[in-house]
């Protein structure tokens, strides 16, 4: 029997758990392209960058022992140096989320449609970090919304 050689470069395939993160990260991505609401949009496009960082963090992460709660967006950056631009990003749209959550905020469609596009460049990003064929479903359209409309409290 001959042995076969070791190949060190080679990295292992992804788990379940992270094509799982990825494949919830592209439908979320794609129903965040046909929210009917500028809210619902943003909402779900902020989903779709989030599920992509998790699955950057189950990729590279073992189970640690217990230690505070921290955001996505603050550990992303020691796990992988090369995507802290896209986590100072969506720790500002994260805040914004929020404020869309509780209604504080009203936003220009615009501003919805460019954070699809943002998270479908990250999802891709992700990917490649991770040496997982680019799968993504690309919409062929983003679906015309309605204002969020700024409720009184």
């Amino acid at each position: 029997m001959s042995a076969v050689p070791a190949q060190p470069w080679r990295t292992p395939p992804p788990s379940a758990t992270v094509m799982e993160l990825l494949d919830r990260a592209q439908a979320s991505l794609l129903h965040a392209s046909q929210a009917g609401e500028v809210g619902e949009r943003y909402v779900l496009a902020h989903l779709a960058g989030l599920r992509a960082a998790a699955a950057v963090l189950a990729a590279r992460t073992t189970p640690a022992s217990s230690s505070r709660p921290r955001s996505v967006w603050e550990v992303l950056p020691t796990l992988a140096p090369e995507l802290t631009e896209w986590a100072v990003f969506f720790a500002a749209s994260a805040r914004q989320r929020a404020a869309v959550e509780r209604g504080d905020r009203v936003l220009p469609a615009r501003e919805a449609d460019d954070l699809v596009r943002q998270a479908e460049i990250f999802i891709e990003v992700v990917q490649e970090a991770l040496g997982v064929p680019r799968t993504l479903v690309r919409p062929g359209y983003l679906a015309a919304v309605t204002p969020l409309r700024h409720t009184s409290r």
